[in-house]
């Protein structure tokens, strides 16, 4: 047990700095499937405010890391936004949002899903191309067939999964807001 302990050890340091690696790839990935005009993406301290933590609570959302996207003449073209619903049907959803400075809502990407296969996970391919350049503020979902710029066509079967996107996106929306305003503990 001692000498299998060592070599699992070993093995963590080991690959310690590949897993590193492959994790900034696919940050630097995800934030370009939401921003593909950017040329790079700069991590930035973002602190939620007490207000805007009860609305987030309320939706069912956090928040993670926010970047900047800059242009190659880094020239800010807007924020990529890591937000979690952690009231998915089968857990936490999590989304990376693309908003412009102009308040256009580029893409959203997930990040992580496990929702029922057939149903839930869906949503990348249902749900994710009706946000798609989008300027709606905030978003609401409709089993009956949308009607406007700011409603999104629920997944038949998934209205919970439907419910956590949306919120999660609203939520990422409203840190955007937020961030364009100077509001927050941002540097």
């Amino acid at each position: 047990t001692l000498a299998a302990g060592l070599v699992l050890g070993f093995v963590y340091e080991l690959t310690r700095e590949p897993r590193r690696i492959q994790e900034e790839k696919a940050i630097q990935e995800a934030c370009a499937a939401v921003f593909a005009d950017a040329a790079e993406f700069a991590e930035i301290e973002y602190t939620p405010d007490e207000e805007m933590l009860s609305q987030l609570g309320e939706m069912g959302v956090t928040i993670g890391t926010v970047y900047e996207a800059h242009d190659a003449g880094s020239m800010l073209l807007g924020y990529v936004i890591e937000t979690t619903s952690t009231e998915g049907y089968g857990g936490n959803i999590v989304l990376y949002v693309g908003v412009t400075c102009e308040g256009v809502l580029n893409d959203v990407s997930i990040l992580e899903i496990s929702e029922t296969p057939g149903l839930g996970m869906n949503a990348e391919n249902v749900l994710l191309p009706q946000f798609h350049e989008k300027t709606a503020g905030t978003f609401t979902y409709t089993k009956n067939g949308s009607t406007s710029e700011s409603e999104i066509d629920a997944i038949s079967g998934a209205t919970i999964t439907t419910k956590a996107v949306t919120n999660a996106v609203n939520g990422g929306l409203l840190v955007y807001e937020e961030l364009m305003q100077g509001g927050g503990s941002n540097e």
